[in-house]
């Protein structure tokens, strides 16, 4: 698992608007990185339709939120545009970044395989992560106060 002080493994993965998006691409700003498991289910909406409404204690903050999923981009494309998200969903459609990080469940519900973990990550603007958190249950939501508290602490 990943644990503070490490360095994000880097990532390029499509956008829900399809196009690339690169962890590099927000060198110089700390980034919030939310795994969760996929998009349309009741925790995961309530996740980032909260992380949608506070989006500007992360702007307040020089701080980048991304949010990715096993999902494909038409669905993230969809589920974003329905939630009104504020920030970039990417698709992880062929798991590299989830197991990069150490977050893909082996067994999901229902019999799927190879889901994210809902999970939160801050890394630095030098890209070393100083917040790492990977829930085993998909019910549960990351920490949101520590992840704002690492934030402050970078500030």
């Amino acid at each position: 698992m990943l644990k503070i002080g490490d360095k994000a493994p880097s990532f390029t993965l499509f956008s829900s608007e399809k196009n690339e998006v690169s962890l590099s691409d927000y060198q110089g700003q700390p980034v919030v990185i939310l795994f969760f498991p996929l998009a349309f289910t009741g925790v995961c909406t309530t996740e980032l339709c909260n992380t949608r409404d506070d989006i500007q204690s992360y702007k307040n903050l020089n701080a980048q939120v991304i949010a990715i999923s096993v999902d494909s981009i038409f669905t993230l494309d969809k589920f974003k545009s329905e939630q009104n998200l504020n920030f970039p969903l990417l698709a992880d459609f062929n798991r590299t970044a989830s197991t990069d990080y150490d977050c893909l469940y082996e067994d999901f519900v229902l019999g799927m395989k190879k889901v994210a973990k809902r999970s939160a990550f801050v890394v630095d603007k030098n890209g070393i992560i100083q917040y790492a958190e990977v829930l085993e249950s998909a019910g549960d939501l990351p920490n949101f106060d520590a992840v704002k508290s690492t934030l402050q602490n970078l500030a």
